[in-house]
């Protein structure tokens, strides 16, 4: 699969760069010599996030912008990405890290939450990708990397809107990787585990006591460890990057035991619930 040796001079792309992964990722782009453009949602980050990336120039020709658009708005973002090209050039990369995640128990959920992220995460993902490919597949060359969740790999309590919406964007990576190969563009697929950013602290309060149990055990990343591994893959040329010890051991024994991962999963949940029901609570 192609790859990109060194991301010196290139130009890179990325969603929901103002805050977490996407801007850890691109920080850690500029540092290595890229040209870097932000599409994110949030106008009120973005200047912050351009003022990070000046900061992390590594070369003084180096040259960022930024542009507001809501990933979820095809017409908003083929506007954006139009407006990059016109700036910067055709992007030699694209990082798709624009996501949302609010779980919560299926039944209680209002499906506007399940439009919302996937609308977001997916659709998200999509309208990007769609919006640059044209010009990729004309100029032979390009990089595309879709960063899902471990929650796109295994569905876990609480997270049926969450889920779906990265298992969607497994699905279109898997399928785009194979297209895209006759026409030399790369595609990888990252799978980050709980990552120390905004969105996390946000998705917090929602938590149930049994996803909650589900993910207490588990060990945290930095955004910027995640972002390292990223570039490692992408530099490599994998399809499946899986950031940190513990996403790669759920990955490869979730993969062996297959449906035997269920009743694991299932007894931690169990115990969970007789815990809040012991304490008053359900």
């Amino acid at each position: 699969m192609p790859k990109i040796k060194s991301f010196a001079n290139k130009i890179a792309l990325v969603t929901g760069g103002s805050s977490g992964i996407g801007l850890a990722t691109a920080c850690l782009l500029a540092q290595q010599g890229a040209h870097v453009y932000l599409i994110a949602s949030r106008a009120d980050r973005l200047d912050g996030a351009l003022a990070q990336l000046n900061e992390s120039c590594s070369k003084a020709d180096q040259h960022h912008g930024v542009v507001v658009a809501d990933v979820a708005d095809n017409a908003a973002v083929e506007e954006a990405v139009a407006q990059v090209v016109e700036t910067a050039g055709v992007p030699d990369l694209l990082v798709n890290a624009a996501g949302v995640c609010q779980p919560g128990y299926v039944q209680e959920l209002d499906l506007g939450l399940f439009r919302w992220m996937m609308d977001v995460n997916y659709y998200g993902t999509l309208h990007v990708t769609k919006a640059l490919l044209p010009a990729m597949i004309e100029r032979r060359s390009g990089y595309i990397a879709n960063i899902t969740s471990m929650a796109g790999f295994v569905g876990l309590f609480g997270y049926t809107a969450y889920a779906a919406s990265k298992f969607a964007v497994r699905g279109f990576t898997e399928a785009l990787r194979a297209e895209m190969k006759p026409h030399n563009i790369g595609v990888s697929l990252v799978y980050p585990g709980d990552t120390d950013t905004p969105q996390l602290a946000y998705e917090k309060q929602f938590k149930p006591v049994e996803t909650q149990a589900l993910t207490s055990t588990t060990s945290m990343m930095t955004a910027e460890a995640v972002a390292s591994e990223i570039l490692k893959g992408i530099q490599r040329g994998q399809f499946t990057i899986l950031p940190g010890l513990e996403s790669k051991l759920i990955f490869r024994v979730g993969g062996l035991l297959e449906d035997g991962i269920h009743p694991i999963l299932d007894m931690i949940v169990s115990q969970a619930k007789n815990k809040k029901y012991r304490n008053g609570s359900g």
